[in-house]
């Protein structure tokens, strides 16, 4: 496929939809929509005593982009706090305005989407899971890790 936004990268990120579903018993959950398109993801979570995420499940409503990118967070948001999620999604957003994707597995598969630099409206249904996590993080009402801080 010719179509840098629908590489096959992309496409086996969205189709392997890894966290695809609401989590049963959620301690935290966040909303993000892109009126612009209509990208509407929801994120629960489950959550360790430090605010670090234990169990991600996602439900996506929205287009190839914005499924590819959940599914990286659904196989890599264990573990991770808010700065942590703070700092991918600015490691995100500079890499899609040319710079270098996330270092170290997983979250080095965001390289996949470098089609999409030339496309900034469709940056956001790549940032859309990202604010749906960080937001679940900031309801939870958990303080931050003192470790991290």
């Amino acid at each position: 496929m010719s179509d840098p936004l629908y590489r096959r990268e992309l496409l086996r990120l969205a189709a392997d939809a890894h966290g695809a579903g609401r989590l049963s018993a959620p301690q935290a959950q966040g909303e993000a929509f892109n009126p612009n398109c209509g990208d509407r993801i929801i994120v629960t979570l489950t959550l360790d005593d430090h605010g670090h995420v234990t169990a991600l499940g996602h439900e996506t409503r929205a287009c190839v982009l914005a499924q590819a990118s959940a599914s990286i967070l659904g196989q890599a948001a264990r573990n991770l706090g808010r700065d942590d999620i703070r700092a991918l999604r600015d490691a995100v957003t500079a890499m899609l305005k040319g710079e270098a994707p996330p270092p170290g597995t997983p979250f080095d598969a965001y390289a996949a989407f470098d089609g999409v630099l030339d496309y900034a409206p469709r940056h956001r249904c790549v940032l859309l899971p990202i604010e749906a996590l960080l937001k679940a993080l900031e309801s939870d009402g958990a303080d931050p890790d003192p470790e991290s801080a």
